[in-house]
């Protein structure tokens, strides 16, 4: 079984009109209220792509609520741990620019904390754990770094995606897969990285301490894949951008969902790249239609090692 895992999930309050003005009304043309944080995307994702998975995290309140009711009009198992705050809620401008507001994430006391861990406990050898989004403060990296050294005792696939210290430190726990974006690869080594050649330079540079696999997303350039056997680079699919709020949720999706099946990495990372892609190009997450129209077009490319 696959889960995921949201720490700080949201409910994303998305309006779109065609000015914002600051310290005045402005009425908005249409509204969408949409349950938010990058785990649940991968969840949405992943439902949408043919896979069963189990969405864990926090949830408290009506806003807590509406996200399980939502994720189980769409068919998504949930297993929430309630707290004591209101789940929180992102307000997301699209105007002529894009403006976001986002809430402040709950509190998550010990016990909550242990009974997350109960449940990570009674993962089997072949299930798949994701840890996506931001890492609240009040959990200490202790956690997450036990998190991350079960997975690996239990033989459980441990998919990262996550940025900041947290990332720093769970890099060396030899997770299956993570997905830092060119800054965030970047911050790992105190650098800049401006191009292809440098990322996967870096992201060999994590093989090499134990993660299986990299994926770098690069925006408009595409993205980057980094094993111990291979290095390649994807160029996606050329469309209009409506929205990027989840592309690279959609894009970790693409990849197990293609993963779990035919166990290759780079038939995954096309399906993957096409899955971000797909996402980009609508207001909400990608439907499979949409990912199978893509796949012919993302070109992949095999590298060969920048030694600078």
């Amino acid at each position: 079984m696959i889960y995921t895992c949201t720490i700080t999930p949201s409910i994303d309050y998305t309006t779109y009109l065609p000015d914002f003005h600051k310290g005045t009304l402005n009425r908005s043309n249409e509204v969408f209220y949409y349950p938010g944080g990058k785990g649940i995307n991968v969840s949405r994702v992943l439902k949408r792509l043919g896979v069963d998975n189990i969405a864990l995290g926090f949830a408290g309140g009506f806003t807590g609520n509406y996200i399980e009711q939502f994720l189980m009009k769409e068919g998504i198992d949930t297993d929430f741990i309630q707290t004591d705050d209101i789940t929180r809620i992102n307000v997301k401008i699209k105007a002529q620019e894009e403006t976001e507001l986002n809430g402040p994430g709950p509190v998550i006391n010990a016990q909550q904390q242990s009974a997350l861990m109960n449940k990570i406990k009674t993962l089997k050898t072949g299930d798949w754990f994701v840890l996506a989004g931001s890492l609240p403060e009040s959990i200490p990296q202790s956690f997450f770094m036990e998190i991350a050294s079960i997975c690996n005792e239990q033989d459980v696939r441990f998919v990262l995606d996550t940025s900041g210290p947290a990332l720093k430190e769970l890099v060396h726990t030899e997770p299956f897969l993570i997905k830092p974006n060119e800054h965030e690869l970047g911050e790992l080594f105190d650098t800049i990285i401006v191009n292809k050649q440098q990322a996967s330079y870096y992201a060999k540079k994590l093989v090499n301490q134990g993660v299986q696999h990299v994926i770098v997303s690069m925006g408009e350039e595409g993205a980057l894949l980094v094993t111990k056997d291979l290095v390649v680079s994807a160029e996606s699919p050329k469309g209009k951008v409506v929205n990027t709020v989840g592309s690279g949720d959609s894009l970790i999706s693409g990849f197990i969902a293609s993963y779990t099946k035919d166990k290759d990495a780079e038939k995954a990372f096309r399906y993957g790249v096409a899955s971000g892609s797909a996402t980009a190009f609508r207001s909400d997450l990608c439907e499979k239609c949409d990912v199978e129209e893509l796949l012919e077009q993302v070109l992949l490319t095999p590298m060969e090692q920048d030694v600078t």
